[in-house]
């Protein structure tokens, strides 16, 4: 009986450790520290995003054209490029940035992102930070935020700066040098 008793009560004082707000029968404060999300840090990524819309082996899929006679806007195109360490395609494979980008203006060539970059390598393995964001394609250096993440990565955020190292106008294929800059836990 005693015994019981003990076991109740530690799980009520687990209980109310973890909470420390309001309990509105959906949500709660949580101590954030209990979670593990103690110390924040600031880390850089750098690597390679290979836009490979052309040959048999393409990485960049068209879903939606927009009608003929008119310009890019409305264009969305699948992804799910390889992220490599240096800018030939046969360097380190690192992760995959999974998503879309999608025409976004009349004007000008810009791009909606929505990507995740996947990573597959180390400590990162199976965690992604996720980018939402514009990219003006013809501009030296375009910036992203980071809007969040998983693994790793959860409550992240930060900003992506992409350059392009190399468009191949004949192809369409495009090699973008990605430097990420993310807070997280």
């Amino acid at each position: 009986m005693a015994s019981q008793f003990t076991v109740f009560f530690l799980i009520l004082s687990l209980s109310t450790v973890l909470v420390i707000g309001e309990d509105h029968g959906f949500g709660r404060i949580l101590d954030r520290k209990l979670l593990g999300l103690n110390e924040e840090k600031l880390s850089h990524f750098q690597f390679y995003w290979h836009d490979i819309v052309s040959g048999r082996n393409a990485t960049s899929v068209p879903v939606v054209r927009p009608p003929q006679n008119t310009s890019t806007f409305g264009f969305v195109s699948m992804i799910d490029n390889p992220l490599t360490l240096g800018p030939k395609v046969s360097s380190k494979l690192v992760g995959r940035a999974q998503g879309f980008y999608a025409s976004a203006s009349q004007e000008e060539v810009s791009l909606l992102m929505v990507m995740n970059f996947a990573f597959i390598e180390g400590k990162y393995n199976s965690s992604t930070i996720t980018v939402l964001g514009r990219n003006s394609v013809f501009n030296n250096m375009r910036e992203m935020p980071v809007i969040g993440g998983s693994g790793l990565f959860r409550f992240s955020r930060g900003y992506a700066q992409a350059r392009t190292h190399t468009f191949d106008p004949k192809t369409g294929d495009a090699i973008v040098e990605y430097n990420v800059y993310v807070l997280h836990y």
